[in-house]
C-alpha cells in the first residue's frame, strides 16, 4: 500500500478587516456580510449558509485556534492558503501573519501559499448589469514576481511548519499559464523559476516544490501545455476545484456532478508527465456574491449553476473515489486539495455549520485518518 497522502484544504482569507476591501466597502467590511445576506433564488435552494461558530474574525488568534485543532483532529494536515500580491503590495495578508502565525496552536497544522495571481473582480456583491467588473490588475511582472518571493522567503517560507511535500517547500501558482506569460514567455519564465530556488537555498531552507494549479489550462492542449510546464520548472500539478456543471441551471446534484469528475484524475495524471494531486469539492453556490434582489439568470460569474444536495455521505463517497484512486498504481501525486475550507459565499466549505456541525471535517478524518 502506498503512502497516506498529504491531506491539504485551499483557505479563502477575506474573513477579516483589509484596507483595500475597506476602500470599496466601507470601513470594518469583511465577507461575513455577503454570507449574511444570502437568500434563496429559487425553490429547493438552501440559503443562507449559517457559520457554527459564527462571524469570527480570521485574523483573532484565538479564532484561528478552532480552526487549527478542527482541522488537525480530523485529518487535515495542511491549509493552502490563497496568496495575493500587486504590484504595490499584499492583500488578505493579516489572514495568515495576525491570525494563523500567532495562534499558539499553529505548529499543530501546516501551512502554504497558492498564489492567486488573476485580477480580483467586484463580487461581494456582483449586480445584474456588472457581474465580475476588475477592481485590480493581476499580472505578475518579473519585478513583482522577485518582490512577492522575497517576501515570502522572509517572513513565511522560513516558518517551521511551513508545508514541505516530497521534501521541498511547497508553492503554487493558480494560473500558471498566465504567469507565464505575463512574465515574458516560457524563457524568462525559467530563469526566474531558478532564481526563486536559488535565493529559497541561500536562505537555508532548501529546494521548493512549485504547483501548478490548472486554472487557466489542461483541458484541450495537453501535450504542449505539460512541455510548458516542465521547460518553465515546475514539478506537480493541480486543481483548484471540479468543473463540468456550468450548463445546468440553476441547479446540479452533487451525486451527478461527482460522476461527472471522478474519473478527471486518472485522466490528469494519464495526460501529464509530472506528478497531478488530486481535488475533491465539498459544494459550489455563488449565489451569495449577486445583489439578491436583482433576478437569478444564468449570466456571467457569480451568476450561475449551484450544486445541490451536497451531503456529508456524498462528500465521504468522493473521498473514498479519491483515496483508492491514490492508493493505485496509477496515482503519481503525493496531495489530495480539498476544496473548500471557508468558501462561504461559494457554497464551499468544511468548516462546521448550523445544519451539519462537524459532519464534513468527520468525512475526511473517516476516511484518510491522521497523520502521524
Amino acid at each position: 500500500m502506498k503512502k497516506r497522502p498529504c491531506v491539504c484544504t485551499y483557505y479563502f482569507p477575506n474573513w477579516h478587516v483589509d484596507p483595500r476591501n475597506e476602500v470599496i466597502h466601507g470601513k470594518n467590511w469583511t465577507e461575513w456580510r455577503v454570507a449574511q445576506y444570502a437568500t434563496p433564488r429559487f425553490s429547493g435552494h438552501e440559503q443562507p449558509k449559517v457559520p457554527l461558530w459564527g462571524y469570527e474574525d480570521e485574523a483573532d488568534p484565538k479564532a484561528m485556534w478552532k480552526k487549527i485543532k478542527a482541522a488537525s483532529e480530523h485529518g487535515i494536515d495542511a491549509f493552502i492558503f490563497d496568496w495575493y500580491y500587486f504590484f504595490d503590495g499584499s492583500y488578505r495578508e493579516r489572514c495568515v501573519r495576525d491570525g494563523f502565525l500567532k495562534a499558539e496552536n499553529r505548529n499543530a497544522l501546516k501551512f502554504a501559499f497558492m498564489w492567486a495571481n488573476h485580477n480580483p473582480i467586484y463580487a461581494h456583491p456582483g449586480s445584474y448589469r456588472k457581474p465580475a467588473e476588475p477592481l485590480w490588475d493581476g499580472s505578475v511582472s518579473p519585478e513583482t514576481f522577485v518582490k512577492c518571493t522575497d517576501h515570502c522567503i522572509k517572513n513565511y517560507l522560513n516558518q517551521p511548519n511551513y508545508l514541505r511535500v516530497n521534501d521541498g517547500l511547497f508553492f503554487s501558482f493558480f494560473r500558471p499559464k498566465a504567469l507565464i506569460q505575463d512574465l515574458g514567455g516560457a524563457d524568462v519564465a525559467k530563469l526566474l523559476f531558478k532564481d526563486f530556488r536559488y535565493r529559497v537555498e541561500k536562505a537555508g531552507l532548501g529546494r521548493l516544490n512549485l504547483e501548478a494549479c490548472l486554472s487557466d489550462m489542461g483541458w484541450e492542449n495537453y501535450a504542449s501545455e505539460d512541455t510548458l510546464l516542465k521547460e518553465v520548472g515546475f514539478d506537480s500539478t493541480g486543481r483548484y476545484g471540479w468543473g463540468e456543471y456550468r450548463d445546468d441551471f440553476p441547479a446540479l446534484e452533487y451525486s451527478e456532478w461527482f460522476e461527472r469528475n471522478k474519473g478527471v484524475a486518472a485522466e490528469m495524471t494519464k495526460k501529464f508527465s509530472i506528478p497531478y494531486n488530486p481535488v475533491v469539492s465539498t459544494g459550489w453556490d455563488s449565489s451569495p456574491r449577486t445583489v439578491q434582489s436583482d433576478m437569478y439568470d444564468k449570466r456571467d460569474y457569480p451568476f450561475g449553476t449551484v450544486i445541490t444536495n451536497n451531503t456529508p455521505e456524498l462528500f465521504e463517497k468522493a473521498l473514498r473515489s479519491i483515496s483508492d484512486f491514490m492508493q493505485s498504481e496509477d496515482s503519481t501525486g503525493s496531495i489530495v486539495h480539498l476544496s473548500y475550507w471557508n468558501e462561504w459565499t461559494e457554497g464551499s466549505y468544511l468548516e462546521p455549520d448550523t445544519k451539519y456541525g462537524f459532519k464534513f471535517l468527520e468525512a475526511v478524518k473517516k476516511v484518510f485518518g491522521k497523520q502521524n
